[in-house]
């Protein structure tokens, strides 16, 4: 590959890649792709695909969200992704739920959220019969791809439509300004973007020593026999996502369920169920955390996220499949650095990558095309 030239290169061809070749080839950029993979195989098949904007950081990483899903609107028919399901059915089971959902309709993060009182709540749910509920946040702006296919079909739309080459199978070890060595001789681009995913070792380790890895477990479960109206959360949400968690009212909700359900906080367990067009549901997840997690699945753990669903869901249908993931993680949303001229490093490290990836790339983009970088 010693004789190719482009705009941009970019290493790494899961959904954080992906968006940042989206977003340069919008800028008129000719962009290359390079991952070691033969497909996608990480964290970017291995989740909801849910689309999530209620509930994300307030600020910058809510207003990306934002953006990222009307992305995904745009390009879901031109590239023969599916939306899934449309909406967000969060269940409050707990009066201090109820409150922490009260106060975030009071930010300007509630736009296209609204409440439903008890008796509005079960007719919105349908088949889905909690065993306790104060109501429902409902948010009308979430979309659900399906993540197995939407992400493969998303890179041959970009090479088909866009003309973005694909280089898979082949190791980056090396990179410096214009320069990329690889495992198939050396690619030159004028600028370069690093998305290594939860690879914390092989590009610019210095630059990630503050970044660790979180390892989930998923289940796929039977047909319920049902369809959901939309893609269903529960109180153990409100304690993780940042836009319900930081809100002084989610303490005391925290408070309870440290008293109620202290192993599913402790194994980072919350509650995401969605429903593909087969029916079938994806349900999850739990977070642990080391630099190398074991590639194990705990029963105890998926028992516990399980028994949430229960909670929620009443009986709980067959397993169908089982799995774990994994994917870079740290205190932030995200790590942006320059360790190169013209070179961005770029990780998502907060589980949000489908969510927030589109609009975090046209920052980056941006950015990069400002020439910014110090002569």
């Amino acid at each position: 590959m010693s004789h190719e030239s482009f705009d941009l290169a970019i290493v790494g061809a899961g959904i954080v890649g992906l968006a940042h070749a989206l977003a340069a080839v919008r800028r008129g950029m000719n962009v290359v792709v390079i991952d070691r993979d033969a497909q996608a195989n990480g964290a970017s098949i291995r989740n909801f695909g849910f689309i999530t904007v209620t509930g994300q950081e307030q600020g910058t990483v809510w207003r990306r969200a934002r953006r990222s899903r009307d992305v995904w609107v745009e390009v879901a028919a031109s590239a023969g992704i599916a939306i899934e399901q449309r909406g967000l059915l969060l269940v409050a089971q707990r009066a201090e739920a109820r409150a922490v959902c009260a106060a975030f309709l009071e930010t300007d993060m509630a736009e296209g959220c609204r409440w439903l009182d008890h008796d509005a709540a079960r007719a919105r749910l349908g088949g889905v019969r909690p065993a306790r509920l104060e109501g429902v946040l409902e948010s009308d702006v979430e979309v659900r791809v399906e993540s197995r296919s939407a992400i493969p079909a998303l890179a041959a739309w970009l090479e088909a439509a866009h003309g973005v080459t694909f280089r898979r199978g082949i190791a980056v070890h090396g990179v410096e300004t214009g320069c990329l060595a690889t495992s198939a001789g050396d690619v030159h681009a004028s600028a370069i973007v690093v998305c290594p995913g939860d690879d914390l070792a092989t590009l610019f380790p210095d630059a990630l020593t503050g970044v660790t890895r979180s390892k989930l477990q998923m289940l796929r479960l039977a047909d319920p026999g049902f369809r959901l109206p939309a893609t269903i959360m529960s109180d153990l949400g409100l304690t993780r996502y940042l836009g319900y968690a930081a809100l002084p009212e989610a303490q005391a909700l925290h408070a309870r369920l440290a008293t109620e359900q202290p192993a599913q906080l402790s194994n980072g367990v919350h509650l995401i169920v969605a429903q593909g067009t087969d029916g079938t549901l994806i349900v999850g997840d739990s977070h642990h955390y080391g630099k190398t997690p074991d590639p194990f699945s705990s029963e105890a753990v998926d028992q516990l996220i399980l028994d949430e669903f229960r909670a929620v869901f009443g009986a709980v249908p067959p397993v169908l499949e089982r799995w774990t993931g994994t994917y870079a993680s740290a205190a932030t949303h995200s790590l942006v650095s320059t360790p190169a001229e013209r070179v961005r490093l770029v990780v998502v490290t907060s589980g949000t990558g489908a969510s927030t990836s589109f609009g975090l790339a046209e920052d980056v983009i941006a950015d990069l095309l400002s020439q910014k970088d110090p002569a």
